[in-house]
């Protein structure tokens, strides 16, 4: 992993297209999942400290505003727990703070390993609670930027104050969006990757590492 980080952490840390990730030999995961994975790509403890280092940044931005934390399901809600933590964690332990409200929609636009044009957007029917807020939208990944540029064009609609995204992954995909998230994790190759409640077909979300699955893993849980 290189350590190629912009000045304002927007970029993230870049992942090159040539790493191999970590052996699984090296950690610990369920044991249900031998044979399904092929290797860890971001341990946990890595994802960890990144996502303490994402809430500093949007504490020294936001610090002292009350924002709406705008959860995107299914595969976002442990980085947006993790990140909420941290962020309840600098509030208790700074001069500065930031309340938040939480709330939780969910999006579905992947059937098996493939993105498809067919977006859910369930939960977001009525946003008008977001009028005048400032919200906080958190996404585990961003590929194309298709599926968050139709959320945020949903929730611009109910004219917030001002709206933010926090992305744990973006990935390098061949129709690779110049937008990007105001904070971003990691930048990663395009390789599908599970774990860390990001899965295929609802399978690993109980992996507490991000890992590539084999293509004996998706034959598996293929629907």
């Amino acid at each position: 992993m290189a350590d190629d980080v912009s000045p304002k952490g927007r970029d993230g840390i870049v992942i090159e297209d040539d790493w191999p990730g970590y052996s699984l030999d090296l950690f610990s995961y369920p044991t249900h999942y031998a044979g399904d994975l092929d290797c860890v790509f971001i341990p946990h403890g890595v994802i960890m400290d990144r996502t303490e280092r994402l809430a500093r940044n949007i504490m020294d931005e936001l610090g002292n505003h009350a924002i709406v934390v705008l959860c995107v399901l299914k595969g976002g809600y442990q980085f947006s727990a993790d990140l909420v933590d941290k962020i309840k964690a600098l509030s208790c332990n700074s001069n500065r703070s930031i309340p938040m409200r939480v709330h939780f929609i969910r999006l579905k636009s992947y059937l098996n390993d493939q993105s498809t044009e067919d977006l859910h957007i369930v939960g977001a029917e009525d946003l008008s609670f977001l009028t005048g807020k400032n919200v906080l939208i958190v996404e585990a990944i961003v590929d194309t930027g298709k599926t968050m540029k139709a959320l945020l064009k949903h929730v611009e609609a109910f004219k917030p104050n001002m709206i933010k995204v926090a992305g744990l992954l973006v990935k390098r995909v061949p129709q690779y969006s110049s937008w990007l998230p105001d904070y971003v994790g990691f930048e990663i190759p395009n390789r599908f990757v599970v774990g860390y409640a990001l899965d295929y077909n609802e399978y690993f979300r109980d992996l507490n590492h991000i890992c590539v699955i084999s293509e004996s893993g998706k034959l598996k849980y293929k629907i």
